[in-house]
């Protein structure tokens, strides 16, 4: 989940640097919100709410999972490798709505990840959000991280509509590689990343493609209708071995008994995420 906190002052807000361009992008968007600072955290288990794992209609083998915050699909540890080192899909940038007419601020990120399903100690994963404020203003962010450590924004324009190639890549359990890649623009970023500590290296544990809720303080941000988000060429790697979406986890989002985002398998290499 990222983390907003409702705090107001410019120099916090100056001390913590979200590598946004030149007076544009996050950090001035939320400078004029009133808010500052962003931070992935593992997966937010919805056991309060649903009580064991249920099957998906229709399947027999498709396990499907709430958690509050994330709608997608997790594998856990590869049989082969022991450990998944690249994770990588190609997406579309959602064009946002508001769900309500309240004016706030309503979000939903995509992204790939390392970890932080089963492992909790670490996350390398890199993704855009997507943004609606005052009922109609949108705006887009691609960012990279390594959790504990905050969010940082990635240099680079994007739009709705924009095709979006997200991968990372760990070459040791403390050394990795963000790099998202806008196809409709032609431009890319590549971030080098090494572990915040040495307690919170990657297991490489988890792979993840991933639609998030995330959290304002200690309370979501509005998920906004982000409509669809297909995920294609999802696959991780470990070792020599490859893998797609198949035998993975397939989360979906529930908050208060709603089920907010549902996902849809197409084949091991593709699903959707819908809002509901």
């Amino acid at each position: 989940m990222k983390f907003i906190t409702a705090t107001i002052t410019t120099a916090i807000l100056a001390g913590n640097a979200l590598a946004a361009p030149g007076g544009s992008g996050l950090a001035a968007r939320l400078e004029a919100r009133g808010v500052f600072t962003r931070q992935s955290l593992p997966k937010i288990d919805n056991s309060d709410e649903v009580n064991g794992v249920l099957l998906k209609e229709g399947s027999s083998s498709a396990k499907v999972q709430y958690s509050k915050n994330w709608a997608g699909i997790v594998r856990e540890k590869p049989p082969a490798s022991g450990t998944y080192n690249v994770v990588s899909a190609t997406f579309t940038v959602p064009d946002p709505t508001a769900t309500d007419d309240s004016g706030d601020t309503q979000a939903a990120s995509a992204w790939v990840g390392i970890d932080g399903d089963t492992y909790t100690k670490a996350i390398l994963q890199t993704g855009i959000d997507a943004y609606v404020s005052n009922g109609d203003e949108k705006s887009y962010d691609a960012w990279y991280e390594w959790y504990p450590n905050p969010a940082e924004n990635f240099q680079i324009d994007l739009s709705a509509g924009d095709v979006i190639v997200a991968t990372v890549e760990s070459n040791s359990p403390s050394e990795g590689v963000a790099i998202i890649e806008n196809k409709s623009s032609g431009k890319s970023v590549t971030k080098t990343l090494s572990a915040p500590s040495t307690s919170a290296t990657l297991g490489g544990q988890n792979a993840e493609w991933i639609v998030e809720d995330f959290n304002s303080g200690s309370s979501m941000v509005p998920l906004a209708n982000f409509g669809e988000i297909t995920f294609t060429g999802a696959q991780a790697k470990g070792g020599d071995s490859e893998y797609g979406v198949n035998d993975g986890s397939i989360l979906d989002i529930q908050q208060n008994g709603q089920v907010l985002a549902h996902v849809e398998v197409e084949s091991d290499t593709e699903f959707t995420v819908t809002y509901e």
